[in-house]
């Protein structure tokens, strides 16, 4: 096993409560069970020799010349590792049965098909579990040479192998499990994982026709999810996949959206930016939906609402403010961090951080995020759900004049930052939209007051006049791609010359070969050290903006280039590094939704070039 597999050499499989990273060597290196947030089973990804993985896959060190291939079957979740070599041609089939229910559940299967199409192939499985990070130690129990049980605290992962043959003959090395195993032309075989509570009933014995059902299952799943897509655009197959990411990313049983599957994989290796992404954040989770809806994906977006309607009722946050920037997927808000000091991080990348203190950060711009999400709908919630909307907004008309951390959550100290003004402006005007378009009750007079106030210190003190451009924060000259959202909210045109100026100015300090930088961390310091990567979410943001701009052909270079930075089967990490490597938690969510909204934008504006004789490709 490669100790530690780019992050990019990953697939992802989930059943819209967990999710599971399978490497192209056919290693799982990452599942926490039962929920996202939940402590792991098997965290190699984080520590090769104490995060535990289960490995299955073909033994090719004897077969010189063979090719390995990973690839989604189209259209659905379900992964498929392929090994051909001169001996034989066999796959892996990874797939996890959805299990779209609002109730959440112990129970949770990761299902692995083998298969041999052509000659034979050796196969080896080990499955090597690591309870609660790696920190709790298990018990092994082998009822047959089928079926193994590891007793972890308050978990039990059954192991069982069945192969068209017979026997794989699970064998015990230690407290784990392993087996070595051959198959030929048309045989097939299955491992299957099972997590359950300590007290859960054991999972029924394998059967083929039982496998081929819940394979059948989950393909059925996706192909009809996907039929209430409404993208008919260029890029299908590639909005496809992040709809189907940010589908695998979002927690079933309350409708919300996780920021990335992942914690602790760095922004720079060796680096301390390695952050959990495993819970919702507002921002985040409002741009998601933002993406579904626009897909034709409304019963996501319908779910999520009731959620954030649910947030800002309740109360109660860490940061002592209605609605906090990240809630763990339930709702509960407190995330406390803590250093898992036994595990080395990626490659040696320290420290692995569980929790998230920025939990309690203030960040202004949720707000406008929230606001925005809502205005998707004509369902507020009744009458209860519009007045803890309106009794937030009486809030913010009050509280909207201060410096916060920003929508970076950097820990160098707070900033009058203009991106939070930005979306603070959002809040309020989206708040006296919907007011009036449901004749709503509120205090829309101070709204649009406050409102209009927010525009006029954002043009004034937002503004650099040296730069020519808006900058990331009052009294700065620093520039900060947050901002390249500034059309799509409305708060000027695409084509404004003060746009096309800022837009330019970004071009010239944030660019790199059409990859966009956050920020420059040595102009502003953000309070950690190292470097990072070009933000993947930003450089989709540049994408939308240079087409609404009226560029449609440098947006598309810009847009084609970036898909080239896609791993094997389209997904993408947080960051691209100087190498052309994928960084950061994986995969995230941020990226594939500004993905989608690039390609909207795209295609609206080449068909409109093309309408007009201009040839917009």
């Amino acid at each position: 096993m490669n100790a530690y597999p780019p992050i990019a050499d990953h697939g992802m499989v989930g059943d819209l409560q967990t999710a599971a990273l399978v490497s192209s060597q056919g290693t799982v290196d990452w599942w926490c069970t039962p929920r996202f947030d939940s402590p792991s089973v098997f965290a190699s990804l984080l520590d090769s020799e104490r995060g535990g993985y289960c490995k299955l896959s073909a033994d090719l060190a004897h077969e010189p010349g063979t090719v390995v291939r990973q690839l989604y079957q189209a259209d659905t979740a379900v992964l498929v590792t392929r090994y051909m070599g001169p001996g034989g041609v066999g796959e892996v089939a990874d797939f996890m049965v959805p299990l779209n229910t609002t109730t959440p559940t112990q129970r949770h299967r990761l299902v692995r098909v083998v298969r041999v199409v052509r000659g034979s192939l050796d196969f080896d499985l080990e499955c090597r579990p690591r309870f609660d990070y790696g920190r709790a130690s298990h018990t092994f129990e082998q009822t047959d040479e089928t079926s193994v049980v590891f007793h972890g605290p308050g978990t039990r992962l059954y192991l069982q192998v069945a192969g068209a043959s017979g026997p794989l003959g699970l064998r015990r090395d230690g407290d784990d499990a392993t087996a070595r195993f051959t198959l030929t032309a048309g045989n097939v075989a299955a491992v299957v994982l099972t997590s359950d509570a300590e007290d859960g009933a054991a999972p029924p014995p394998l059967s083929a026709a039982g496998i081929s059902d819940e394979l059948q299952a989950c393909r059925t799943f996706w192909h009809t999810w996907l039929r209430s897509c409404t993208y008919r655009g260029r890029w299908r197959d590639i909005v496809h996949r992040s709809a189907i990411t940010l589908k695998l990313l979002t927690y079933a049983p309350t409708g919300a959206p996780i920021a990335a599957l992942t914690m602790g994989l760095p922004e720079q290796v060796g680096g301390e930016r390695n952050w959990d992404y495993r819970f919702t954040w507002v921002r985040d989770a409002s741009l998601s939906v933002k993406a579904l809806i626009d897909l034709g994906f409304v019963e996501e977006a319908a779910a999520f609402r009731h959620w954030l309607l649910d947030r800002l009722a309740a109360g109660g946050t860490a940061s002592g403010e209605p609605l906090q920037i990240m809630y763990r997927i339930d709702g509960e808000p407190h995330l406390t961090e803590v250093i898992l000091d036994h595990l080395e991080g990626y490659a040696g990348s320290r420290p692995v951080r569980a929790g998230n203190a920025a939990a309690d950060q203030i960040q202004l711009d949720i707000y406008g995020e929230a606001s925005d999400a809502l205005a998707q709908t004509r369902d507020m919630g009744g009458i209860k759900g519009w007045k803890a909307y309106a009794d937030v907004l009486d809030w913010l008309a009050d509280h909207w004049d201060r410096p916060d951390e920003g929508i970076w959550e950097t820990r160098g100290g707070r900033q009058d930052f203009t991106f939070s003004r930005l979306m603070t402006w959002v809040a309020f005007e989206r708040g006296i939209r919907l007011a009036e378009a449901f004749s709503r009750p509120g205090h829309v007079d101070r709204w649009r007051e406050v409102r209009d106030a927010v525009f006029a210190q954002i043009v004034e003190r937002g503004w650099n006049a040296e730069k020519q451009a808006f900058v990331q924060h009052y009294g700065t000259d620093v520039l900060d791609a947050s901002l390249l959202l500034m059309p799509r909210v409305g708060f000027l045109s695409p084509t404004d010359p003060i746009w096309l100026s800022t837009l330019a100015a970004m071009d010239r300090e944030l660019v790199s070969d059409s990859l966009v930088y956050r920020y420059n961390p040595e102009a502003s310091p953000d309070g950690l050290r190292g470097s990072e990567g070009t933000f993947n979410l930003c450089s989709f943001l540049y994408v939308e903006a240079l087409a609404r701009a009226g560029k449609p052909q440098e947006a598309r270079y810009a847009f084609d280039k970036m898909l080239t930075y896609a791993n094997h089967v389209g997904l993408f990490a947080e960051e691209i590094g100087p190498s052309g490597e994928q960084l950061g938690n994986f995969p995230q969510a941020f990226t594939h939704l500004a993905l989608i909204a690039a390609a909207l934008a795209l295609d609206e504006q080449l068909d409109r070039a093309e309408a007009a004789g201009g040839g917009g490709g």
